[in-house]
């Protein structure tokens, strides 16, 4: 691919070859080739260039000025679209060139290549990950014998606990049993004491009484002798 720049090489107007040293120069300075095609010593290269800018990019007039850029046969734009491109270094984009490895230009478009890529990757991301969101419930994916397992473990799990309670009922009856019958040996073991105690007291006055009687005895024996 060519690059044609459309030039007045006498022009009369200073604003028109600076334009032209403008383009001139900031292509060398980026090494593009580029082809410089005279309109004022060439009628049909004028010719060609009227033909072929755009009608909606003439001036009011109907007569394009110089310089005037194109890519072969494409129309590239005038000086001030050049311009605009130049600032925002995106000047291979508007002469329809791929930018050199290492550019800024290529930086650029390589940020926002990798932007798009990102902004997709996150869109796929997201819809997969929506996907992974759904839960599959647990006895779908482990199947019935899982839920059987649940079941049977929490059928034990009860039957423990009634177990456990019953023991503690009976530990409880035992506990109340054990304490009657010590109430029990306690209550006997007063009334042997108080039965113990009764037969000594029996015994003391049974004693006391038979003294009475020894003491009488005497008593009447003695009497007996002295009536004598």
């Amino acid at each position: 691919m060519v690059i044609k720049v459309f030039l007045a090489s006498s022009s009369g107007s200073t604003a028109i070859k600076k334009k032209q040293q403008d383009v001139v120069g900031f292509l060398e300075a980026l090494k593009v080739e580029y082809a410089q095609l005279d309109i004022a010593c060439n009628e049909e290269n004028r010719m060609w260039m009227r033909q072929n800018v755009p009608q909606e990019k003439k001036p009011a007039n109907g007569i394009p000025l110089p310089p005037q850029i194109f890519n072969e046969e494409s129309y590239c734009g005038d000086y001030d679209t050049f311009f605009d491109a130049k600032e925002d270094n995106s000047v291979y984009a508007f002469l329809g060139l791929p930018p050199p490895p290492g550019s800024k230009e290529a930086e650029l478009a390589d940020k926002a290549h990798i932007l798009e890529n990102g902004t997709h990757a996150e869109e796929t991301n997201g819809e997969e990950n929506l996907d992974d969101s759904i839960e599959v419930p647990v006895e779908e994916r482990n199947g019935d014998a899982h839920g059987e397992e649940e079941q049977a473990a929490e059928e034990e799990e009860e039957e423990e606990g009634e177990g456990g309670e019953e023991e503690e009922v009976a530990e409880g009856e035992t506990a109340e049993d054990d304490a009657l019958e010590g109430e029990t040996a306690g209550d006997a073991a007063e009334e042997a004491v108080e039965e113990t105690d009764e037969a000594h007291a029996d015994e003391e006055e049974q004693e006391e009484a038979d003294e009475d009687r020894e003491e009488e005895d005497d008593e009447e024996e003695t009497q007996g002798e002295e009536a004598e």
